[in-house]
Formats: structure tokens, C-alpha cells, sequence
């Protein structure tokens, strides 16, 4: 069966109806067309002046969150290849999962939800969703209202990592990929959002997520684990071979894992050194070391793909697509995953450099919301300043700051506030 006999015409139905493209035109599926509105959209090119880990900027190998969302598809597609579900829908849910992250990665994120209380706060995913439905511009309905990129509903539940509003998020706990505390309720839908939330999450009952929402969280975290780690070892942050066992563990448990015992994170990282391509000698920046570094990269994320594909098999017989199946991730590999966030995280995230830094971007997101709430539309693109106008009390207006300094790159955050400070 191909696997776009999988999807039923709910599935590949749009917001608001689309003719026929002219005939002169490639012929393209639904989700061909959905991942190329993605691609082309103006918040996937600010991606790559967004933090991922450490800022954009910060040398020419660390990645970017652009370069982070690439790698992340290519796992994402891979995964649902393999399933056997379409492999586009999970590649554009993975193109799409930062698009809603604001400047300097979870760490803005926190700023933007503490001062956002009043209007129904900020999660990246749910700012995700209100830029893939509204913000970003590319279809309008009859009465003239952007619906943003207008994708089939199957492609934007599969974006929907948290489908939730924020009064059903639970309680944050541990910290990020960066290294900044979890303050925020992670949750999928903004109060005034949830009309086309509940269209995309038509005749889905509860909270399950479909399998192309599963196979891009999964290949978020793979991708993330496994990255980081060689991130760390170029800049001659991590030793693979003189790894200090207990603090890892520790930081294991303070960020990740709470009930992680020692026995079961030593048996993890066993398997992991079964692997023939992890190092036995320290990384020495040549090109022999970095290709050795490439290979373990890649036997990794096979390591782990290929074990969440053999334990989806053994548990049902499919189809693995929308609701018909769910992914299965081994408890060995989530322990393995874990192992390697510890490492980096001991190594990299904790260290004091970064924590500074982190504070001082925190300082100016939060003066430069305030400074764009005090100058209103006069200071707002031209998008925002229509919000603005067209916003019904101070809720709204605040809504429609926290759009555009989301919207934001971590060096546009920099200059708007240089500029507004001046202006004062």
C-alpha cells in the first residue's frame, strides 16, 4: 500500500479550501505541498540566528536551530520511512517544532511566560502552532484573516507536541536541552487559538498524540542527545574517554531522571561503549578524530532509531500512521538518551560562562517587551502594528508584543533594544 492511501480526506483537508493548481504545475501530494510552505516560510530562515545550545554566533560548527530542525527531519523522515507511515508529514512536523522558539532558545522562553501571564502565557510549541495557523502569511479565509500556512489537518497535529491548552499543563520540572530550568507548563494551544485547534484535533478524544507527532519528538530527542555530544567534544568541552562517572550521574538525576539508579545508568553507558565507534582516545581536532566522532554520530542515532523500530513492530501489526498505532521507545534506549544529556550537560550547560550570559539576555528581553508595550504600533512591524489596532484591550496588545519580539532573532533582539534605549 503506498502510504498516502493511509491518510483520508479529514486528513488531507485544509483550513480553508485550496483550488487546483494550474495544470503547467508539478503535481505534488497534500504534504509535499505543506512541507514546501514550511521550507519557504520566513520563520524557518530565522532559525539559523537562533540559539540552540550556545548562541548562533558562538563558532561555525555548534549548531543553530536551523541546522538542528534539519538534522531532526532527516531522523523524522527516516523513522516514519521505515514505519511506514508518510514520511513527509513527520518531516515537516520537524521542520516546524522551533519555529515558535523566541530569541536565545528556552531561556527567552522563560522570560516571555513570566511577563505574558496576563494574556494566557508562552510555550514555543504553542507560539509554533499560532505562527503556523496565523502569523506566518500565506492564505486568508473569506472575511480577509490570515491562516497562516493553511496546512492539511494531518500535518499540523503531527506539529502538535502538547495537545493542550495551558490550563491542563502540568508542572514544569528539571531543565531543558540548554540547560535553563523548566519554569514553563509546556502546553500546545493559546486560549484564543483553540478554534483551530479543535478543527486540527477533530474526532481525537483526550490528550494522545498521533504516530507523525511521536516519530518528530523522538527524532527531536535523538537528535538533540546524541548532537550535543559532539558539539561538546569539537570544542573540547567533553572527554568521552575520562567521562567523571558520579557527577554525571548526578546530573542524570537533577535534570532528567530523579529515580535513575546507578546500576541502571552504568549498564546504559555500557551499552553505549559496545558500540565500535566510540572513542578509546581523546578527540585531538584532526581529521581522522573528526570523522571518527562523525561515525560514532551516526551509529548512534542508528542505534537508537532502529531499536524504537524493532519494538514498534513486536507491539501491533499497524498501519503506523495517525491514530492507528503508537511508537514504541525501548526503556534502554530512553536510559542511553539520558546518559548522553547528563554528559553534556555536566559538561557543557553548567558551565559558568553560559550561565552569565544567560542572564543578561534575560535582562533585555524582558526591557525590551517593555520598552515595544510602552511605544505601541509606531514601533512594531507593519503585521503587529495591524494586530495592535485591531486588539481589544491591553490582553490582546500584550499578545501582540510577545508575537513580535518571538518573532525575533537573538541579533535582531539585540539591535531593536540597542535602538529603542537610544530613542529614549
Amino acid at each position: 500500500m503506498d502510504s498516502l492511501d493511509l491518510y483520508d480526506a479529514a486528513a488531507r483537508e485544509r483550513l480553508v479550501d485550496e483550488p487546483p493548481k494550474r495544470v503547467d504545475a508539478p503535481e505534488r501530494t497534500p504534504f509535499e505541498r505543506d512541507r514546501a510552505r514550511v521550507v519557504h516560510a520566513a520563520a524557518s530562515r530565522r532559525l539559523a540566528a537562533k540559539t540552540q545550545v550556545v548562541g548562533p554566533q558562538t563558532d561555525d560548527f555548534t549548531r543553530n536551530r536551523l541546522t538542528h530542525s534539519l538534522e531532526v527531519a532527516q531522523v523524522a523522515r527516516d523513522i516514519s520511512r521505515a514505519l511506514g507511515s508518510h514520511p513527509d508529514i513527520a518531516e515537516t512536523a520537524a521542520l516546524a517544532h522551533d519555529l515558535g522558539h523566541p530569541p536565545f532558545g528556552h531561556n527567552g522562553e522563560r522570560v516571555l511566560a513570566e511577563l505574558s501571564e496576563g494574556c494566557g502565557g508562552f510555550e514555543g510549541n504553542a507560539q509554533t502552532l499560532r505562527l503556523l495557523t496565523r502569523l506566518e502569511a500565506k492564505t486568508v479565509d473569506a472575511d480577509g484573516r490570515s491562516v497562516g500556512l493553511n496546512l492539511t489537518r494531518a500535518t499540523l497535529d503531527a506539529c502538535t507536541k502538547y495537545p493542550w491548552p495551558r490550563a491542563h499543563a502540568e508542572e514544569p520540572a528539571g531543565v531543558h536541552a540548554d540547560g535553563s530550568p523548566r519554569v514553563v507548563r509546556k502546553f500546545g494551544v493559546y486560549d484564543d487559538d483553540k478554534p483551530v485547534f479543535e478543527w486540527l484535533r477533530a474526532g481525537v478524544g483526550g490528550t494522545r498524540r498521533c504516530l507523525e507527532a511521536q516519530v518528530m519528538d523522538l527524532a527531536d530527542d535523538v537528535a538533540y542527545s546524541v548532537h550535543d555530544i559532539e558539539d561538546g567534544v569539537v570544542a573540547d568541552r567533553i572527554d568521552l574517554t575520562a567521562l567523571d562517572r558520579a557527577a554525571v550521574w548526578e546530573t542524570v538525576r537533577d535534570w532528567y531522571l530523579p529515580d535513575a539508579a546507578d546500576d541502571a545508568l552504568d549498564a546504559a553507558l555500557a551499552g553505549l561503549r559496545e558500540q565500535a565507534s566510540w572513542p578509546t582516545t581523546p578527540y585531538d581536532g584532526s581529521r581522522r578524530s573528526l570523522a571518527a566522532l562523525k561515525n560514532l554520530t551516526s551509529d548512534l542515532i542508528g542505534r537508537f532509531c532502529g531499536a524504537v523500530q524493532r519494538a514498534t513492530f513486536e507491539a501491533g501489526d499497524g498501519p503506523f500512521a495517525r491514530y492507528a498505532a503508537d511508537l514504541v521507545v525501548p526503556e534502554q534506549s530512553r536510559l542511553e538518551m539520558a546518559v548522553l544529556k547528563g554528559i553534556a550537560a555536566h559538561y557543557v550547560m553548567q558551565a559558568d560562562d553560559r550561565v552569565a550570559v544567560m542572564v543578561r539576555q534575560r535582562a533585555l528581553l524582558a526591557e525590551l517587551v517593555a520598552l515595544l508595550a510602552h511605544r505601541g504600533p509606531a514601533a512594531l512591524e507593519r503585521p503587529f502594528a495591524d494586530d495592535w489596532a485591531a486588539a481589544g484591550d491591553d490582553s490582546a496588545r500584550l499578545r501582540v508584543v510577545v508575537d513580535q519580539v518571538a518573532s525575533l532573532t537573538d541579533a535582531s533582539a539585540v539591535a531593536w533594544h540597542e535602538r529603542l534605549r537610544g530613542d529614549r
